[in-house]
């Protein structure tokens, strides 16, 4: 762990205590703002995957499209796009939140109160799921499962020729 602090009480001067606990509401305020724009960020995706979905279910109904064969597959290609996107934003998200917790925990090791180190020791660190679940855990599961309907869903756009052709990609590379 890296000491983040440039420079001690002493060598600060006499608002050193004021300036910490400024600066530290600021970097929970940043924290929090992380937060929000995750959020956003999901809710984009979300809504993204549930209007490609709902255009390929669409595409099941619509006689126009029936025949679109080609537009089915563009469509499950981006979708498996997105959810490969979506899973690398949850994933740094994640790491850029877990880097501010450790800041977090470091700044309140110099203040009266430790609130957010021990709610996050209350709850096991996160290693005891009786305690605490991270929802990181849950979130990011839903790339995944619009990853894996796209890839169902392109594999059956494609056909018969195509399940033949990678029968024959996976049979050679058994073999």
């Amino acid at each position: 762990m890296s000491n983040i602090f440039s420079k001690r009480e002493a060598g600060y001067g006499s608002q050193y205590k004021e300036h910490l606990f400024e600066q530290y509401k600021l970097y929970v305020d940043s924290m929090e703002r992380i937060s929000d724009r995750r959020q956003q960020a999901n809710n984009y995706f979300i809504a993204i995957n549930t209007m490609l979905t709902s255009l390929i279910g669409l595409s099941f109904q619509v006689r126009l499209l029936a025949d679109s064969y080609w537009l089915k597959i563009l469509l499950s290609i981006l979708g498996i796009i997105i959810s490969v996107i979506f899973y690398f934003l949850i994933k740094a998200y994640r790491q850029l939140n877990t880097g501010k917790f450790v800041i977090i925990h470091e700044i309140e090791e110099y203040l009266p109160l430790s609130p957010y180190k021990s709610e996050w020791e209350s709850l096991g660190e996160g290693k005891d799921n009786s305690k605490y679940f991270p929802f990181s855990h849950i979130e990011i599961l839903i790339p995944w499962v619009f990853g894996i309907l796209y890839t169902f869903l392109l594999i059956y756009f494609c056909g018969e020729d195509f399940i033949s052709f990678l029968h024959s990609v996976v049979y050679k590379f058994l073999l």
